[in-house]
């Protein structure tokens, strides 16, 4: 058991909370399978119109999309916006305007119960049992906020929703950038130093450790390799004690 005295844990969701498989193997080929189709049956939707506009903004377009958008009926408009976008998958862009666009094409797949979010069991044990003992719960991950409501109210094993005080994504700023997690630190009202950050990726924990944050690296099957003498490295949750 590794003891941390802080008061709120903020967790990393692919490959922390939830296998890389699930999330490469079932959520991503999802989005990509239903993306064409998406365009077309939301080709009036505002919601979708703002997520083009942020992927042309992410890209270094200038805005001008707004108030008059792309007329998506069109088959070489709509199969120009498609390759775009599957080119952004291909490289796993974590830019908030494709994210932005996944969550609202899962957010189909969650509603008809084609998707139910895998978790490792010892993430679903802790995290009610950390809430119930009122400890602060917060998600930070590159997919949407929304998305990130989607993937925890869907959760094979219950709704976790209600054990999560608040959600950040790349709104909130670049997952290896230091000045993020002290933005989270400030918006939950906290000093980094009773923050807990988990994650997989050791260049996040970096920064999150540089921004004052306790860190632990969690290591799950399919995991990427790698080393730290930063950070302690935790098989399971059931590895950490919080006082």
């Amino acid at each position: 058991m590794i003891g941390f005295p802080v008061r709120m844990v903020v967790l990393d969701i692919e490959g922390t909370v939830s296998p890389l498989a699930f999330v490469h193997e079932v959520l991503f080929p999802f989005a990509r399978r239903e993306l064409a189709g998406f365009l077309v049956r939301h080709r009036d939707s505002p919601a979708v119109h703002r997520a083009l506009e942020q992927i042309a903004l992410d890209a270094g377009q200038p805005p001008h999309l707004a108030g008059n958008p792309p007329d998506l009926a069109v088959d070489a408009v709509r199969a120009g916006w498609v390759t775009h976008i599957q080119g952004l998958m291909d490289l796993d862009a974590k830019q908030t305007g494709l994210k932005g666009l996944q969550g609202l094409i899962w957010d189909e797949g969650y509603r008809s119960g084609e998707l139910k979010t895998v978790l490792f069991d010892d993430a679903v044990e802790a995290i009610r049992a950390w809430h119930h003992a009122g400890v602060r719960l917060r998600i930070y991950s590159s997919g949407s906020i929304a998305a990130q409501r989607l993937f925890f109210a869907h959760a094979v094993r219950g709704d976790l929703t209600g054990c999560l005080e608040g959600y950040h994504d790349t709104t909130t700023g670049p997952k290896r950038a230091v000045a993020s997690y002290r933005a989270i630190a400030d918006a939950a009202g906290l000093p980094a130093s009773e923050i807990l950050f988990l994650s997989d990726v050791t260049e996040e924990l970096d920064a999150a450790l540089e921004a004052g944050c306790r860190t632990a690296w969690v290591v799950r099957p399919g995991n990427k390799p790698g080393r730290t003498d930063r950070h302690p490295a935790i098989e399971g949750f059931a590895e950490i004690r919080l006082s």
